[in-house]
């Protein structure tokens, strides 16, 4: 996906074409849509800073993917350790009372239950059903192996299933 021109206007097409997509990846890690916004956002600042660079990519979206997926991390990591602080049990701060009526039940038991996978589990599990991406595609991203995206979607569904049946 490499555009024509310069390495900006690369960057402010494929900002054009993905920041929704990725955005939405982002809450569904983070399940909190303007959280997600702000990692969007500083990924794509980290990446017009280092435009030069990535320039040479051919596809920059599996690059972006990892980084969404990256910055999700380190505001979960956040999360913990001010939930650590505070004492507090919720794994995400309450939705808003408009996002709270957006949402089916159904869906807020299967976001609150995918919210309560560890980690690694959540985020493949939205890579491969969410963002429908493939098992290299996800081995990519995260950059670990595809036998290792294979056994995580496997344990995670699993475990999805009976968070699920026991709601």
């Amino acid at each position: 996906m490499k555009p024509s021109g310069s390495a900006a206007e690369s960057l402010a097409e494929v900002f054009r074409c993905r920041r929704s997509e990725l955005i939405r990846l982002g809450a569904f890690i983070l399940g909190d849509r303007a959280a997600a916004e702000d990692v969007v956002q500083d990924v794509f600042l980290r990446m017009h800073e280092r435009r030069n660079r990535i320039a040479d990519l051919d596809d920059p979206l599996p690059y972006l993917r990892g980084a969404v997926v990256n910055g999700c991390r380190s505001v979960l990591r956040r999360r913990r350790l001010i939930r650590r602080h505070a004492d507090k049990d919720e794994p995400y701060p309450p939705l808003s009372a408009e996002e709270a009526m957006l949402l089916s039940e159904d869906r807020r038991q299967m976001l609150a239950a995918l919210a309560r996978l560890p980690a690694r589990r959540r985020e493949v599990l939205v890579l491969r059903y969410y963002a429908e991406l493939s098992e290299a595609e996800i081995a990519v991203t995260l950059g670990i192996s595809t036998g290792t995206v294979k056994s995580t979607a496997a344990r995670g569904l699993a475990a999805l299933a009976r968070a699920l049946k026991e709601i």
